[in-house]
């Protein structure tokens, strides 16, 4: 069962959050961080399919506070609104909200994180710096780069694409010589490899890290 639920952040903020429920009682729970263009079609279908796996899945929409409801597609004005709110976001405010989802979930056990694009940078972030987490996974997540000196706290694995136009290769393995205990996996794919809805969709890329995701969390979280 999925719906519409809305979480409640420590300084009070209320915000909306997709939550997937799975049959029977839970393995876990994962909180999945949206791309720039919303908690949308896509990522309710991939926490739809997380709780498939028997894990409590949410999303919370982290654009709420600075604009609620964004659902956009994958085409140029998509793009160029999704970025345009990125640009307004408060770094510390999105903690809050993804540690509003993770206290949500801890009921089910253990707790993972997994995000794409922005959510990939995002899920690199809360895994150096939201304590008690039990595993994290990044998809091609363009602010990791800038950010590779941060150290996990939980184990962590983080997916890439050899052709993505926003992420250098390079820096990728560099990123991967200072982490050497965390798994970096490059496929042959560009941005957005795992997304069905976009043109850059991969589908052997996708599956391949989507098995290697779910035995990650099932290994870490349950």
């Amino acid at each position: 069962m999925s719906d519409w639920i809305k979480l409640k952040a420590s300084d009070g903020f209320e915000l909306s959050a997709w939550r997937a429920d799975p049959k029977g009682a839970p393995r876990g729970g994962i909180v999945v961080i949206q791309e720039i263009f919303g908690v949308n079609h896509h990522i309710r279908s991939v926490t739809d399919r997380i709780a498939a796996e028997g894990y409590l899945a949410i999303a919370p929409a982290v654009f709420d506070r600075v604009q609620p409801g964004v659902e956009l597609g994958y085409d140029q004005p998509g793009m160029a609104s999704g970025m345009e709110l990125a640009g307004k976001m408060i770094r510390e405010n999105a903690f809050a909200d993804i540690s509003a989802a993770i206290e949500a979930v801890k009921g089910a056990g253990k707790v993972g994180i997994t995000g794409f694009c922005m959510g990939g940078t995002f899920t690199w972030g809360a895994s150096a710096g939201i304590p008690g987490l039990a595993a994290a996974v990044g998809y091609y997540g363009g602010g990791i780069l800038g950010m590779k000196d941060l150290k996990p706290l939980a184990p962590t694995m983080l997916h890439f694409g050899e052709k993505d136009d926003h992420i250098p290769v390079a820096g990728v393995r560099e990123l991967e010589k200072l982490h050497p205990g965390v798994p970096v996996y490059i496929y042959p794919a560009g941005h957005g490899f795992h997304c069905d809805e976009r043109a850059s969709y991969d589908e052997p890329s996708a599956k391949l890290a989507w098995g290697r995701t779910m035995e990650f969390f099932g290994k870490h979280v349950g």
